[in-house]
Order: C-alpha cells, then structure tokens, then sequence
C-alpha cells in the first residue's frame, strides 16, 4: 500500500514537472525564443536589466506585478498598457500610478541590440516581472513566451477590479478572465510587496461604510497605527505598506496570508479574502504552506496567457510606447 502510494505521488510530481516546465498555453511555449535571437539569450539579457534595477530600488517588484496585472486584465496580456496617447490605456485614473514603463523600455533596448524585431513587448513584461518576483524571493517559475504586441490602446477599454470590492466581486471578475478563487487568491499574494495611499483606506480607518467608526473587521492596534499615518484631514496622501510587517515588506512570502488571518489587511479586497466562506479556507491553506511560491508561480503563468495574441495576430512593436 505504501509503495503505490509512493508511486502515485512520483507520478503527479512527475505530471506537474512536466506542466510547470515543458507544457504550453495554446500557441505559448517556454524558451520560445531559443535559437532565434542569434546566439543570445533573451531571458539572460532581461534577466541582467532587471538585476540591476532591483539592486537601484526594490520596489520595481510590486511596480512590475502591478503592470502585468493592468494589462493582462484589459485587452489580454499583450502590452497595451505600454503605448504612449492621448486616449490610451495609460491615462485612465486606475493606470496613472502604473510604474515600470522605463524598465520595459531597458529591457526593450538591450534586446533590440542583440536580435532587432523578434522579441515582443508583451513578453519583455512578463519575463521581467518573473526576474523581479525570483529577487524578492518569490521563487522562479517558467515563463511561457510566444505572445505579440497588441496594435490596440483605448482608455474605454480599461476596468480594472478596485480595491474596495467584496471577495463575490473579485471572484467573478476574475472568473471573467478564465480565473478561478484559488487563482485569485494566490494573486493576490502580490499584496505582500508594495504600497497603498491612505486615499484609499481612510474610510476603514475613520468612517466605514458611514458608521463613524473603523472597520471592525480590522485590528484595533493597526487602526491606530494607520491613523498615525494617515490624519483624518492632510494636505499630503501617503503611502502605506501593504504588509505591515517590517521585516518582509519587500519579500513576496506568505506574510500577506497570515496577516489576514491576524485581521490585518491593508485594503477591504485583502481582509474580505479572508471573512468570504470560498476563500478563508485558502487563506487559512495558504498561511500555512511552504510551497507558496511554486503555487504563487503556476496563477503567475496562468494569468499570462489570458488573451493573448500569437503566430500572425499582432506585430512585433520596434518601440514598445507605439504601434508599428
């Protein structure tokens, strides 16, 4: 009994090694750009891009994450986020705050020197957002590359998820991209890096839901620290740690869980995780787990396939702000 037992869990490691490294999402492969970029790897020259701009600042994880997630959730993941205009994806007030642009750009640079014309933008944000989270020691997981650029940037078309909806809410705008509760929980550990602006806690802080009090879903003692961060009345909105933990603010762990656990989410979306009958058993699963960021990768993988555009659809943009 114990030796097919042993059997069966060889094999499903065996499965899952082969999902995780050599399986594909439609016309998306990993190393798609083996062989084609001279004797130059692509990932190697990201890889070095990236490397370096952590080493400056390492806030470019949660900047990164951010971008991909932004355009992945609008149109597909096939950078359209990036293109400069006056009516483009980039001047909706949810993508305003969108950091990274410069990075890709770099990253753009330096493999347009090795092989001009073959590397996509699209693919150039999740190579460098999977560098960025294998930094800030989220673990390395596969990128499946292959995608082309969009040739499309409206701000019409952008509806970004916002931070105050209910956990229903999220599920089924993730539902929409082919995204299950786990999926989205798992992504949301995205949260355990980066800021918030008290803007957008203020009212679980003073006024929740118009009752003249904090969230009672929140811990008192964090009410108070976030109260010192954030006055009622004040000329300045300042940023807030999305992971009140000092010691791994900077680190995609499973902090974020356990402070939902502990009543500590920063925004409503983070604390509802874990208050929701579908997603507090993951939360609860995932406080507790060592494999976070195997897991955290695989939703990272999915969630980059989401609409893409592959083979003929699209172009190669020589500019990632400009379509062609």
């Amino acid at each position: 009994m114990k030796f097919k037992a042993a059997v069966l869990l060889l094999a499903l490691e065996l499965i899952l090694g082969l999902i995780l490294a050599g399986c594909c999402h439609g016309a998306l492969q990993v190393g798609f750009y083996r062989g084609k970029c001279r004797f130059a790897d692509v990932e190697a020259i990201v890889a070095g891009v990236i490397t370096a701009q952590f080493l400056r600042d390492p806030t470019i994880v949660a900047a990164l994450l951010r971008l991909q997630f932004h355009d992945c959730f609008v149109n597909g993941c096939d950078a359209s986020i990036l293109i400069d205009g006056i009516n483009s994806e980039k001047t909706v007030p949810p993508n305003l705050s969108v950091r990274g642009y410069d990075i890709i750009d770099q990253a753009k640079a330096a493999v347009e020197n090795a092989c001009p014309g073959v590397v996509s933008c699209a693919d150039l944000i999740a190579i460098a957002t999977r560098d960025a989270v294998f930094l800030s020691g989220g673990g390395r997981y596969e990128v499946e590359t292959g995608r082309r650029d969009g040739l499309v940037s409206i701000a019409q078309n952008v509806s970004i998820l916002g931070p105050k909806i209910s956990a229903p809410e999220a599920i089924a705008g993730f539902a929409d991209k082919g995204l299950n509760a786990t999926d989205m929980v798992l992504l949301l550990g995205a949260h355990s890096v980066g800021v918030t602006h008290c803007s957008l806690i203020k009212d679980r802080v003073y006024n929740f839901q118009g009752t003249g009090s904090p969230d009672p879903a929140m811990d008192p003692f964090l009410v108070n620290i976030l109260r010192s961060r954030c006055p009622q009345i004040s000329p300045v909105d300042n940023t807030v740690n999305l992971d009140q933990n000092p010691s791994s603010s900077f680190f995609l762990d499973v902090s974020y869980y356990r402070n939902i656990m502990l009543h500590r989410g920063i925004l409503q979306i983070d604390q509802q995780l874990g208050m929701d009958p579908l997603t507090t058993p993951i939360v609860r699963n995932l406080a507790g787990e060592f494999d976070f960021p195997t897991r955290f990768g695989a939703a990272m993988v999915k969630m980059g396939a989401i609409g893409v555009l592959t083979g003929t659809q699209g172009e190669i943009r020589r500019s990632c702000r400009a379509t062609n």
